[in-house]
């Protein structure tokens, strides 16, 4: 056999193990095997036989003995390691090993099982939980006049506070033995994503005190006598809790607070000589604050006198403090952007507290920025993303009628291309953000704190969110802008900023967290070769060490043989658990998460530790990661409901937009990879026949925009779970009456344009028009009662507020009220 078929043979058969990911004894297997077939085929001389075998008996083989192996190779490139390597502070090990990971680390792996997804259980509510949501939920959002709390009272009415308290919505996460109503994830998601449809203000009045938080902080860290003392009286609303930690000198970089606490001994309520902490403290942006009657403090604690033992610096540490406690300044407030809800600063000047009021008492000082960091992914996974979804759901229901009862140019603004193209947006949108709100709430039940997901879902959500209002805001033109009680996407606009920038600023997650823990979570072998690192002991250290780095190897070898079958074959090959429409968008995933792993693991190799400042970058490799995280939900959610032909639009336009965005951030990455030849060759392997996906179409975007513009199984599952107010009285309620009546009338009303063609003295005057139509025999009485019906309703839905001159503050209609000293607590 000729020299060319051999090394065919040899990368054929290279290809194939890298491809499978076989352990190195398969190797070394497979390659005595070749080597044996070359000698009995080829017939070489001794020499050239011997010095094969040779090398293969004393290079390669003797590499297959772990000792031998960790001797020669892994014992020297970790001690090389932990030379050039900067030392891992307590903070950053903390923060990325905080919580767990999940889906998205098989969509970062490079080969995700689907079958780990689809075998997933689906989202569902207790029927205790839907009964609050059918009763309570329903009747606090009837309770909630936007307007009156957000512009005439600047907060929640007494009866609204009292309502909250007595039905529970503080206590949501508490169990029911400690007087709570221990909700599921997604009943929680539920509850706040209703009430966010309604009111942003209500919205996060509910989820902060059952997100981050004094009772998440308790019931995971708490001693059992803090949790006796709290938790019954925080699920009655006895006491309303809040959570202060961004400091002025610390905000996206809480860990550098500035906040003190030094460890001494003091007098408290009559008792001498007591062993606590002295605090002096400046926070703000605190939700609740102002009305709170417990304060959950985040500070950096000190033990200059070694009262507690010998290290003098002890790290962050947590406490609860009642905030009638002698230092404590509390009360004032901020303004965020007019959005009512409370939140304000506070500060603490030489308070004293007992060592009992740390949060999980004294065996937990210290320990406060992983507690933190491990708490923070359940609550990011479900108060921001529900908001956020609950504003898009208003935005489909609501702007999707509003663009078919409004009329321009004798058409429903909503058949314009313009405004088709906006709506498909707010719709699919909508439906993929659903899709993650759903998925990630549903790991939080399984047990899961999804660090990563976390970190997507709010990033991803609230940026979707910004766009689907922009769009509805777009759409209802001057309605959209002039508030007052008709207005009913102003708000939610006004308070975009607020979800974008709380629970972490999205600029700073993009580039910082999603890739930046992801790629030390996710991946397979980073960790593991980080801790090995780390390690003290040696021995232990480097048997880990060698076991990551090989498995990291062969990882790496099979992505790169992957990349370019699945490349070359749009992965068409690939085997997926799914049929219908949605294959083909699983295969593609797969094709896509295979690409993302081997182009990340190349950055990780080429640029090593100044892969982190490189933030455009890691903030691109973040997008990949969450657009695959976001389609992979859009396909679950499909499955999920039965695969009904009527979503079809919708899933569509949702993966289509999803792998389009993938891709094209994965070619702007290669396109500024620094380290150029590694960028062709990524790029020959990945993109062997260039980018393949493409924006949704026209067709598609229409398919979308008619859903949201008339009565539809696809309408009301996308609606499902927000608030529908029933009254001619509310801005929903009117669409929602106004939009069957214009739809039954809208061939009548073409009827009557052509009495207008004749008779052009009969434009602007309605009534006219219909007298006019009836006299030529052209409607018949009952026909105009159905035009008459529609006309008003219209009338009534494109109506604007005005207000008296110089006072825009209150409606025309609408009584005014005497100015009045707002209370601090509720």
């Amino acid at each position: 056999m000729s020299a060319a078929i051999w090394i065919l043979l040899a990368i054929v058969t290279a290809w194939g193990l890298a491809a499978a990911r076989v352990p190195g004894v398969v190797w070394a297997t497979a390659l005595a095997a070749g080597i044996a077939l070359w000698d009995m085929l080829s017939h070489p001389t001794t020499s050239a036989s011997l010095v094969v075998w040779g090398v293969f008996f004393f290079i390669i083989f003797p590499l297959m003995a772990a000792p031998l192996r960790r001797a020669l190779i892994s014992a020297p490139l970790l001690r090389l390691l932990r030379e050039v390597m900067p030392v891992m502070s307590d903070t950053e090990r903390e923060a990325l090993e905080a919580g767990t990971v999940w889906w998205e680390a098989e969509l970062f792996g490079g080969n995700p099982n689907w079958e780990d997804l689809f075998s997933l259980p689906l989202p569902g509510l207790s029927d205790e939980e839907q009964a609050f949501l059918d009763g309570p939920v329903e009747e606090l959002c009837a309770m909630l006049d936007d307007w009156q709390i957000t512009h005439e009272r600047g907060d929640l009415p007494p009866e609204v506070w009292r309502y909250l308290k007595e039905q529970g919505f503080f206590g949501m996460i508490i169990p029911k033995s400690h007087g709570g109503l221990e909700f599921s994830a997604q009943a929680h998601s539920a509850v706040v994503m209703k009430v966010a449809s309604r009111s942003i203000t209500a919205a996060v009045t509910v989820m902060v005190p059952n997100s981050l938080g004094p009772a998440e902080l308790l019931l995971h860290y708490g001693t059992e006598d803090q949790k006796n003392r709290y938790l019954p009286r925080l699920a009655r609303g006895t006491e309303v809790p809040c959570f202060a930690l961004t400091s002025p000198e610390a905000g996206s970089d809480a860990s550098a607070m500035p906040d003190r606490g030094v460890v001494c001994r003091g007098d408290f309520k009559g008792k001498k000589n007591v062993l606590g902490i002295r605090l002096n403290w400046e926070k703000r942006y605190i939700t609740l604050g102002p009305v709170a009657t417990v304060l959950g403090l985040a500070f950096r604690l000190f033990d200059p006198e070694h009262l507690l033992g010998n290290e003098e610096e002890l790290g962050i540490t947590l406490a609860l403090i009642p905030t009638d406690t002698p230092g404590v300044k509390i009360g004032t407030r901020h303004n965020p952007l007019d959005i009512a809800f409370q939140n304000g600063p506070n500060w603490g000047e030489n308070v004293f507290i007992p060592l009992e009021w740390i949060i999980g008492g004294r065996e937990r000082v210290g320990q406060g920025w992983r507690m933190l960091m491990e708490s923070l992914a359940a609550g990011r996974s479900i108060s921001l993303p529900a908001l956020s979804v609950g504003a898009g759901k208003l935005a489909c229901r609501a702007t999707g009628a509003y663009a078919r009862i409004r009329r321009q140019f004798k058409l429903p603004i909503g058949k314009f291309e313009a405004v088709e193209e906006a709506l498909a947006r707010i719709a699919g949108y909508t439906y993929m953000m659903d899709a993650a709100r759903t998925l990630t709430a549903r790991a939080v039940d399984l047990g899961e704190k999804p660090s990563v997901a976390s970190a997507i879902v709010k990033y991803q959500l609230t940026e979707h969110m910004r766009r689907v209002v922009n769009d509805a805001m777009d759409i209802q033109g001057g309605a959209g802008i002039c508030l007052g009680p008709r207005n009913f996407m102003g708000r939610v606009y006004q308070a975009l900023p607020i979800s974008i920038t709380v629970e972490g600023a999205n600029l700073l997650t993009r580039a910082l967290i999603i890739y930046g823990q992801g790629a030390v979570r996710c991946h397979p072998y980073v960790l593991k070769e980080m801790q090995a690192v780390a390690d003290k002991d040696e021995s232990r250290g480097v048997k880990v060490f060698d076991e990551a780095l090989f498995g990291h190897l062969r990882y790496t070898l099979s992505n790169a043989a992957r990349a370019f079958w699945l490349g070359a074959t749009d992965a068409r090959l690939v085997r997926v658990p799914v049929d219908g429409p949605a294959r083909r968008y699983t295969q593609r995933l797969t094709r896509l998460s295979n690409a993302f792993a081997l182009i990340s693991d190349m950055a990780m190799l080429t640029l090593g530790g100044a892969l982190k400042r490189k933030e455009k970058i890691s903030g691109r490799f973040a997008d990949v990661l969450s657009f695959m995280y976001l389609a992979s939900a859009v396909i679950k959610r499909y499955e999920d409901d039965g695969r009904p032909v009527e979503d079809v639009p919708l899933l569509r336009f949702a993966c289509d937009y999803c792998l389009h965005e993938a891709e094209k951030t994965l070619v702007v990455i290669l396109k500024n990879f620094p380290n150029r030849f590694v960028a062709w060759l990524m790029g020959g392997l990945v993109f062997p026949s260039g980018r393949r996906y493409i924006v949704p179409s026209d067709a598609m975007d229409m398919g979308c925009a008619k859903l949201l513009m008339e009565p539809s199984p696809a309408r009301e599952r996308l609606t499902q779970g927000m608030y529908f107010s029933k009254s001619a009285d509310d801005a929903i309620g009117r669409l929602e009456d106004a939009l069957p009546k214009v739809i039954a009338a809208e061939t009548l009303e073409r009827q009557l344009a052509k009495v207008v063609e004749k008779q052009p003295l009969l434009l602007g005057d309605h009534e006219a028009q219909v007298q006019a139509a009836m006299a030529q025999n052209i409607l018949s009485a009952a026909e105009v009662k159905l035009v008459r019906a529609a006309y008003a309703a219209r009338r009534e839905v494109i109506a604007v507020d005005d207000f008296p001159a110089g006072r825009a503050q209150r409606p025309v209609s609408g009584p005014v009220r005497k100015k009045r000293t707002r209370r601090k607590t509720p």
